[in-house]
């Protein structure tokens, strides 16, 4: 009787474990395999435009836990912010550590994360970014240095390379709903990236896109070899 008793909860375990890798398989089925994106971003001039930010947003795409729990860090080297731009899942942690000899001051006044540390070198410091927006850097030491943290409310995203050329991988079955964002920092309006409604992604998951308005011309780096702070 209780070897009966064992047998019957044997099969029970191995039915239930059955029906967990089934249940897996078919919610993973329902997900979609991410496909690697491929997009093109482009001025109004029709020439690629590097260092645009771009993310998907939709009410039906789930956050990759991944992308939301990976370390992040801007960091200082050579007297300049790296990366130029960091883009960041809301909610994520980032870190400013130092590669330089010298001190830095790292501050932003801008509205969607006013923050400021102070003189440092050694000990890393660190913040979570829990609104979306613009973080534009500075450094109180050196006027010349700045950069970009993008809070944005998604996690898929990337930064446009050399050929404005961009890669994020999507679910291969996409719901409808989805919107594509475009950022740039020679946008007139830091704070308003240009907006568009999709009705679906193409076939060959390559996307092409055009922005709307001209780009400011960037200045250029005004940094000098005098340092304090050494």
């Amino acid at each position: 009787m209780q070897f009966q008793q064992q047998v019957n909860k044997a099969i029970t375990k191995r039915a239930r474990w059955r029906y967990g890798v089934a249940l897996s398989a078919c919610l993973m089925s329902s997900m979609g395999v991410a496909k690697p994106l491929t997009l093109n971003i482009t001025g109004t001039d029709g020439k690629p435009v590097k260092e645009a930010v771009v993310w998907f947003e939709s009410k039906q795409l789930t956050l990759n836990q991944n992308t939301l729990k990976q370390s992040y860090k801007m960091g200082q080297k050579d007297r300049a912010f790296t990366p130029h731009i960091l883009v960041v899942p809301k909610g994520a942690e980032v870190s400013f550590p130092n590669y330089d000899s010298i001190l830095h001051h790292v501050y932003s006044f801008s509205a969607a994360q006013p923050f400021e540390f102070k003189l440092y070198r050694d000990n890393p410091q660190s913040l979570t970014f829990g609104n979306t927006g613009v973080v534009e850097l500075g450094c109180n030491i050196h006027d010349w240095m700045l950069g970009y943290i993008l809070v944005v409310d998604s996690t898929y995203f990337a930064v446009t390379d050399e050929q404005g050329k961009a890669v994020i991988d999507m679910p291969e079955q996409l719901q409808s709903g989805l919107v594509i964002n475009v950022w740039h920092e020679g946008f007139a309006n830091l704070d308003q990236p240009e907006r568009k409604q999709l009705k679906s992604l193409p076939n060959t998951y390559t996307l092409s896109y055009q922005l709307n308005q001209s780009l400011f011309e960037l200045k250029e780096d005004f940094s000098d070899e005098f340092d304090d702070y050494e």
